[in-house]
């Protein structure tokens, strides 16, 4: 059985769902033999990614493993050089140890311009840890973006009230967004 393990923050670890877009990627590939680990809690920053290394990811050594951190780093004051510095890091001692397909996400877009600002430069540093180590970046936010255009909604309606978090709807469209990669990858 191959492994995919998720890595990340409050969104990864479904804070506010019931169903979250790990549980939704579980069920899809259960059957086709992909365990689906998540090791994301809530309000963790890529700190913390780091600091739980040996503990989280290590011993693991999943297939595919999945890096989603970026908006608890944003709204926790983590500075964009140490966010960088963070993943960088995580990826080169995952290397070090086993070699997964590596994907790193993004997250959703937010109708506060000054908090698309912050979050999107966050989403550059994604980008460019992806290009530099030869990773699969997966950009939700525009496909979230493009998702919103063309049903005609508004992005409240994908959100909970805390707009950091995506509700059940949200997070369904993480998953679809995810299985287009994930499905290239197996």
């Amino acid at each position: 059985m191959s492994r995919l393990l998720i890595r990340g923050g409050s969104i990864a670890a479904g804070v506010g769902v019931a169903r979250g877009y790990v549980d939704i990627l579980r069920e899809r590939y259960a059957p086709r033999g992909l365990e689906v680990i998540n090791r994301s809690r809530p309000k963790e920053t890529s700190f913390e990614g780091i600091e739980t290394f040996p503990a989280d990811i290590e011993p693991i050594s999943p297939d595919i493993l999945i890096l989603h951190f970026g908006i608890d780093d944003a709204f926790s004051a983590v500075y964009r050089s140490e966010f960088k510095e963070n993943l960088v890091r995580m990826i080169r001692r995952t290397r070090a140890g086993f070699q997964p397909d590596i994907l790193l996400l993004t997250s959703h877009t937010f109708d506060d311009p000054h908090e698309m600002d912050a979050v999107n430069i966050y989403y550059r540093t994604i980008r460019e840890v992806a290009a530099d180590l030869s990773c699969e970046m997966v950009p939700v936010h525009t496909a979230w973006a493009g998702y919103l255009l063309e049903q005609g909604l508004p992005n409240a309606s994908l959100l909970q009230n805390d707009v950091r978090l995506p509700n059940e709807e949200g997070h369904a469209l993480y998953a679809s967004v995810l299985t287009g990669y994930l499905d290239r990858t197996l």
